[in-house]
């Protein structure tokens, strides 16, 4: 081994910790790495910026701007009213439809929008049917990922391993060439839900009573104590408002800043900020109390909160919004949410530790807000927060969803049958989108997730300085000395365990970014098709279901399923490990070697 082949594992081996423990956005991280080997000399100006340029990134961001164009047609909107009706059957029936309809819709569009967009719906259906949300949306985002790897628009992924080949001099890969592996992955993942996945499910929180806010369970609210208070100086085993057991005291900040743990004889003083778990039904009973006010990033008191024009709402915050390590307070959310309070937060380890206003906010946050409807919908189309309670339907235009199919099936048909690539049609498409006015420049460019954008320009110079420097070729004769004398088809096994173990802790893109390079190596060294190795990569990198972190749409469930990192593993390992038979069995006979 080199000592620059040395140093680039060493800074992969660093960039692999910080997306696993997060400290920095993977994003940063990705350009961080990139502009390090640039200034190390490991690349040049051109080879590390070579990313910006790469057709896959190029691909990526058209795709993003046709599938908000998509959205905004409302037609998507329409499927839950298929999805109620089979709620009516039964469970079974429902979970199924899930998978199917999410499987589906994310072979074209992209997963996390689909995600995001059926959640309010799942919700609701949740709230009517009487089923617990962590029966239900588990299923949604697994279902996402299986169709995800059903096409190569379906997720960044494929399209960036297909750019990877590409570049390593080998053919792209089809619009529908992972279609049929993809669908007996869809077909697997789907019968396990129903049957094992069904019974392993949490049920956690179900949901009472019929209204358009679809409770998400308590929420982590501040009271303040004022002289008018009937009880003060009697000790919390007295105080009627936490009697029924509905509001839960967890923690008492004195006026002198001090924080006083509850016990039943800690008596409540004026002036205390009491900070309690409550839903949404027994906050407009605490409200109302007299001598207490609720307590706010800005002041709120009962008074206030009865205007007739504002009600309370709940969002979510999205993997990818700007809000994530920000606080409530922090300028930046106030520039976009000025006219929003903050009253709540959605209940989770570590929040004792600052007030409300000053907790860092991380994705898959639940918060509950209160606002005007006019306001809100701006919160909706923000894209950082996702309004699960009070969002309104897009009104079906015919018009808009006839163009907008019907380009996206010219760019579809177009790539697949070889008349333009890819890149260039789903350009196009894009393009088209805008000039039929199925989607506003400015839509457009907010469309575009520019984090993904970044981080794939990053996480591609990863692969080249792997290659340039030889550290493909180093892992990947180590992978055949472990593996190698058992043939072609246990190396692609143990390809696909490495990809789906590490895709659990740090990002699909990153992870099949650097795998790529090392399973093309692979294939040379072997004198064997490097086809089957790709898609073992490709395929694993989407299928991590073990971690809430593994992937966006499993991060996005967890708070409002009210989900433990336990149920990951419960539910997903087998998941996993099925997975795995099946691709080490059924890719070398869809893509021999």
């Amino acid at each position: 081994m080199t000592f620059e082949t040395g140093l680039v594992l060493g800074i992969i081996s660093l960039a692999v910790v910080l997306f696993f423990t997060e400290k920095f956005t993977v994003d940063t991280v990705a350009i961080g790495v990139m502009v390090l080997f640039m200034l190390l000399g490991i690349l040049d100006l051109k080879e590390g910026m070579a990313g910006f340029a790469n057709s896959a990134t190029i691909t990526v961001a058209a795709m993003f701007v046709i599938s908000q164009a998509i959205f905004k047609t409302g037609i998507l909107d329409q499927v839950s009213v298929y999805l109620g009706s089979q709620a009516a059957k039964s469970e079974t029936a429902l979970i199924f439809s899930l998978m199917l309809t999410s499987g589906l819709l994310s072979a074209f569009i992209n997963d996390t929008a689909v995600v995001a967009l059926l959640m309010p719906a799942v919700m609701q259906i949740s709230d009517k049917n009487q089923i617990p949300p962590s029966k239900l949306l588990m299923p949604l985002s697994f279902g996402a990922l299986m169709g995800g790897i059903c096409t190569l628009l379906g997720t960044s992924t494929n399209i960036l391993v297909s750019g990877i080949a590409e570049k390593a001099g080998l053919p792209s890969f089809g619009v529908f060439e992972m279609s049929a592996m993809g669908l007996v992955f869809l077909a697997a993942g789907t019968l396990y839900m129903v049957t094992l996945g069904k019974w392993l499910l949490p049920s956690r929180n179900p949901n009472t009573g019929q209204s358009d806010s679809y409770d998400l369970g308590n929420y982590l609210i501040e009271i303040t104590i004022t002289e008018a208070y009937e009880q003060l100086q009697e000790p919390i085993l007295k105080q009627k408002i936490f009697k029924d057991g509905d509001t839960k005291p967890l923690q008492i900040v004195r006026e002198d800043g001090k924080q006083v743990k509850v016990y039943p004889n800690t008596v409540v003083l004026s002036g205390d900020v009491i900070r309690v778990t409550v839903d949404q039904k027994h906050l407009e009973r605490l409200k109302k109390t007299k001598g207490v006010e609720i307590k706010a990033d800005l002041d709120w008191s009962s008074e206030t909160a009865s205007g007739q024009d504002e009600k309370l709402f709940e969002a979510i915050v999205t993997p990818n919004s700007f809000l994530v390590n920000e606080s409530i307070k922090s300028v930046r959310f106030r520039s976009l949410f000025e006219q929003v309070t903050v009253i709540g937060i959605r209940h989770r380890k570590g929040l004792l530790d600052k007030l409300i206003a000053g907790s860092t906010l991380k994705s898959g946050d639940v918060l509950l807000l209160r606002a005007t409807e006019e306001t809100i919908q701006s919160i909706d189309r923000s894209e950082d927060l996702l309004l699960v309670s009070g969002r309104k339907t897009e009104i079906l235009n015919k018009l808009q969803v006839v163009l907008t199919l019907g380009i996206l099936g010219l760019v579809i048909g177009s790539a697949a049958l070889g008349i333009f690539p890819i890149t260039l049609s789903a350009t196009a498409g894009a393009l088209a989108m805008v000039m039929l006015r199925a989607i506003t420049p400015d839509e457009a460019y907010k469309a575009i997730d520019w984090k993904v954008i970044f981080m794939l320009a990053g996480v591609l110079s990863m692969g080249a300085a792997l290659e340039k420097t030889g550290g493909a070729q180093l892992i990947g004769q180590g992978v055949l000395d472990l593996f190698g004398s058992y043939g072609p088809r246990i190396v692609l096994s143990a390809i696909f365990a490495l990809t789906f173990l590490l895709t659990n802790v740090m990002s699909n893109n990153a992870t099949a970014a650097l795998l790529a390079p090392i399973a093309i190596s692979i294939a040379a060294s072997m004198d064997v098709e490097a086809r089957p190795f790709l898609m073992a990569v490709t395929f694993a990198a989407s299928l991590s279901f073990m971690t809430p972190m593994g992937y966006q749409t499993n991060t996005m469930i967890y708070n409002p399923g009210n989900y433990r990192f336990s149920d990951y593993m419960k539910v997903g390992t087998p998941l996993n490990i099925l997975f795995w038979i099946i691709a080490s069995i059924f890719i070398p006979i869809f893509f021999p070697f």
